[in-house]
């Protein structure tokens, strides 16, 4: 294989849903005697993506589907793509916990893998007892372990509970643990998920800095799944997206989180008025479309963290002579309003000159951007106003926009923790001496 660590070759995982059997028991044999013969099953020929989108037909599901990539000895890859979309089936295979339903998978080295928490530890025995079984799982002789054993136990900080078996562990203390396991023993690739959710922030920084150093620093390969953009952009020079069980490109991972951007799976945003649920009815004017918009990629309701949000609202206006106001409440998850906005010249940063205006009767659209490197990286939603003069007659849509604000690591090369607020401005700093 050369200086390939990881070969990866028409490599397809399915699952049976439901009944394991065909249904027959001619189909049965049938099954057996191609699985004797080293055939492919012929009865899982016939499925369909893992798409949770929509509602399926088939009983059979492609986790992955004819995935092929080469990995090298020594890079750090991030596995990105949205929940379902393969990425832990993947990281199974390559480590070995479950085997691929057709292709294969060609590995170089000794694989130490991070997967859920829970895997690869006895939970009767104890931390120690359970550092000498991952040790010589890997192949590792008693003395070998006995050599990282000490930095292990540093790494992971839990020195006190050493001696006591691993089911008493907290989630956290149990991953501490599984990572410095996984991180120091001699072992060629290193696969780790997002079980590191589960840490502190020290701690997850922490990992991180361990993983680019067993890459640069060791020469050893290193894959990592993660939702987090800017822990993937930090460490991974290349990444893998996947999207319903399928690769969709390997590249650099700065194109590949922008991919993953564009390519959401939220594509909605935009609602059109028989879909609009109006909380307050005007007889002035009424909603026809809302819609949020990207500079680069149109309707959308994804948008980089860098990326300007472009709501735009077109009303239909029932009265000669009516003044509208168009207004929107931006919103969190939690229902906390993060700020409110209209088009008065006071508190637009542009003039619109139809404010105010008694309005001929017809459509209207009013737009209102929303920066970028404003909002974290959250999801948001909407309410939506046309205000007339009477404000008691005002038209009203809650909840009627959703959309993600994502990570591109773009803010977070010297910080990968959880960046606090709702919003995620960025300011202007500087520090100059002062004479005492």
């Amino acid at each position: 294989m050369g200086n390939i660590a990881i070969k990866v070759e028409q490599l397809s995982k399915a699952y049976q849903l439901g009944d394991f059997g065909t249904g027959t028991l001619s189909r049965d044999i049938e099954r057996k005697w191609a699985l004797i013969r080293g055939k492919e099953d012929p009865f899982l020929k016939i499925g369909e993506t893992n798409d949770r989108s929509k509602a399926g037909t088939s009983d059979v599901v492609w986790s992955l589907k004819d995935l092929n990539f080469e990995i090298e000895q020594g890079e750090a890859i991030g596995v990105i793509g949205r929940n379902g979309a393969g990425k832990s089936t993947l990281l199974k295979v390559l480590s070995r916990v479950t085997v691929p339903t057709v292709g294969s998978v060609k590995i170089k080295g000794r694989v130490a893998s991070l997967l859920e928490v829970g895997t690869g530890f006895h939970p009767e025995l104890t931390g120690k007892e359970n550092i000498f079984l991952n040790g010589a799982i890997l192949g590792m002789r008693k003395h070998e372990i006995k050599k990282h054993f000490d930095a292990i136990v540093d790494f992971a900080g839990v020195e006190r509970y050493i001696d006591t078996p691993v089911k008493r562990y907290s989630s956290g203390m149990y991953v501490r643990l599984a990572f410095a396991v996984a991180a120091h023993l001699e072992s060629e690739i290193l696969i780790v998920d997002e079980v590191l959710a589960v840490g502190d922030a020290e701690f997850q920084k922490k990992c991180l800095g361990k993983m680019g150093e067993v890459s640069k620093g060791e020469g050893r390969t290193v894959l990592f799944v993660s939702h987090n953009m800017a822990a993937i952009s930090n460490l991974c020079t290349k990444s893998i997206l996947l999207k319903h069980g399928q690769l969709q490109t390997i590249d650099y991972t700065s194109r590949v989180i922008d991919n993953y951007i564009r390519t959401g799976e939220n594509n909605d945003g935009q609602i059109n008025s028989e879909d609009i649920i109006v909380k307050q009815a005007s007889t002035k004017a009424g909603f026809h479309t809302l819609r949020l918009l990207s500079r680069s990629k149109g309707i959308t309701a994804d948008f980089a963290i860098n990326e300007d949000i472009i709501v735009e609202i077109e009303y239909d206006v029932y009265q000669d002579g009516a003044t509208i106001q168009p207004s929107i409440h931006l919103l969190d998850t939690l229902d906390t309003c993060i700020f409110a906005t209209f088009s008065a010249p006071s508190a637009s940063a542009t003039i619109d000159t139809y404010y105010k205006k008694p309005l001929e009767k017809g459509r209207y659209k009013s737009t209102c951007i929303i920066p970028g490197n404003y909002l974290n990286d959250k999801s948001y939603k909407i309410n939506a106003f046309l205000v007339p003069e009477d404000i008691s007659d005002m038209a009203v849509a809650e909840n009627v926009l959703a959309f993600t604000v994502v990570e591109t690591g773009e803010m977070r090369k010297e910080y990968t923790g959880d960046w606090w607020g709702v919003v995620r401005p960025k300011l202007s700093w500087s520090t100059q001496p002062v004479k005492t």
